[in-house]
């Protein structure tokens, strides 16, 4: 078979119809990548070195004398298309019809198979609206590493590590209508096991939220289109929203258990939001492990410079919101306590950052010599002793000044609070003060070691936070 090539628009595909077994498409990637501007770069050079070339010249617009820019599909309203800005409506439109191309030259039984990575559930949705309105249903999605997870961008932070390669079929013209309570009966457990297995597989983090998708759309878009019993039909938005609970809430009983997958709010049995939230941020930004499945020695960091400060575990504010909003958990509660959001991104503060928060202007050495001098009188020691109810002024001990505020604050604490303040004082090496305020935690439930567990499970191997987690539960009785 002698094969060839065409240049021609994705929208306007001049093959015949019905005539490929196999479609398969890398497609821009909503706003991440500014395609034409940075062809051009490379463009003046390669027309110096090439000037009479046939294809160094824009192919669409003969007055160009850079690459194509007006068809060009991405999200960036800076540009335009026909005197419209190329928002997110443009987007998910022309890549319709894109896939829509697709369609049409495809035979019915073709296997088309779409590459896509970005890191907002935006781009996702804009992907996959358009895929799904193009006729097209999601059978599979398969995660393949495309990126040095060593890199610089992928430190600290949910950068992907992996392409995810969308496996898709062309959509019967004939296809029912789902019912939306049998898709939500038949989620979990989808979603569930392909977790499972990508697990096993080494996939971790955001590559794995993104790789769940394909499984949980091929529910989805085998339907012409999914409706409740009253005749509403459902859209793509409102499902990947379930399906980002769905997800959500396997995460947290992997790492919590079963009573914090299912608590909302301030739900009894289970710990409270700020460990909720802060397992399922450390969760999203581990790194899939390219070694998983053969054994591997540990990175020989010795010979390595020191690594700057980290200065915090970020994430982007949308991937934030959408795993909390579902699960009950209020982020403007926690703002300035456990994370922090500027510019679209969301940090999880650092253990040392919240020592002031935690422990007053003195930091741990006043609460550190009072939990020594308590242990033996209190058996339930609390984290932050000599406290006053609100409105009776400030208290002065030691010299240390506590404003109402902040005595208020300390009345709250939650688990992750006595969790920092544990840390805080193994890294002050009180030792003593900590033996004490373990044993008080012990003694009030085993959500204190059950967090600290986890957490240890989930920071970066070499951050500050995980070493210090880990000295602390040495000093666990055993």
């Amino acid at each position: 078979m002698v094969g060839s090539s065409a240049l021609a628009d994705a929208c306007a595909n001049p093959a015949p119809t019905a005539a490929a077994d196999v479609w398969f498409t890398d497609p821009p990637y909503y706003d991440a990548v500014p395609y034409s501007d940075l062809s051009d770069f490379f463009f003046v050079w390669l027309k110096r070195i090439l000037p009479r070339n046939a294809l160094l010249r824009d192919p669409f617009a003969s007055e160009n004398l850079l690459t194509p820019k007006e068809s060009e599909i991405v999200q960036d309203e800076t540009k335009h298309y026909y005197g419209r800005p190329k928002d997110k409506k443009f987007f998910e439109h022309r890549m319709a019809q894109a896939f829509a191309e697709g369609f049409r030259v495809t035979r019915e039984d073709a296997l088309g198979s779409v590459v896509f990575a970005h890191k907002t559930t935006e781009g996702w949705e804009a992907l996959l609206a358009g895929l799904i309105l193009g006729g097209w249903t999601i059978t599979a999605s398969w995660p393949v590493q495309t990126e040095q997870v060593s890199r610089p961008r992928a430190r600290d932070s949910a950068a992907l590590a992996t392409s995810v390669h969308l496996v898709c079929r062309p959509r019967p013209h004939d296809a029912p209508i789902g019912d939306w309570s049998r898709v939500l009966r038949i989620l979990p457990t989808r979603v569930g096991d392909w977790m499972e297995r990508l697990q096993e597989e080494g996939i971790r983090g955001a590559d794995l939220v993104f790789a769940c998708i394909g499984p949980a759309l091929e529910i989805f878009s085998r339907y012409s289109r999914v409706e409740t019993a009253d005749g509403r039909e459902i859209d793509l938005a409102e499902f990947l929203e379930k399906v980002w609970e769905v997800v959500g809430r396997s995460a947290l009983e992997q790492i919590l258990g079963t009573a914090e997958a299912k608590a909302r709010n301030g739900a009894a049995g289970a710990v409270e939001e700020d460990a909720r939230l802060t397992a399922l941020f450390l969760w999203t930004v581990q790194s899939t492990d390219p070694g998983a499945g053969r054994d591997r020695a540990p990175a020989d960091d010795d010979d390595e410079a020191p690594a700057p400060k980290a200065k915090g575990i970020t994430l982007i504010f949308d991937v934030v919101r959408r795993f909390a909003q579902p699960l009950g958990i209020r982020l403007p509660e926690w703002e300035g306590r456990i994370i922090e959001t500027s510019k679209g991104v969301v940090r999880l503060l650092g253990v040392h950052e919240r020592a002031r928060q935690l422990f007053g202007k003195h930091g741990a050495q006043l609460v550190a010599d009072q939990l020594e001098h308590r242990r033996a009188a209190s058996p339930q020691l609390s984290l932050f002793p000599d406290r006053e109810p609100p409105g009776r002024g400030r208290r002065r001990k030691a010299g240390l000044e506590v404003s109402d505020e902040a005595l208020a604050t300390r009345r709250e604490a939650t688990t992750l609070d006595r969790v920092h303040a544990a840390m805080l004082l193994q890294a002050d090496g009180r030792a003593n003060a900590l033996r004490s305020l373990i044993k008080s935690e012990q003694e009030r439930g085993p959500q204190f070691l059950r967090l600290a567990n986890a957490l240890s499970a989930l920071y970066p191997r070499q951050s500050e936070e995980k070493r210090l987690l880990d000295a602390m539960l040495l000093a666990v009785p055993r």
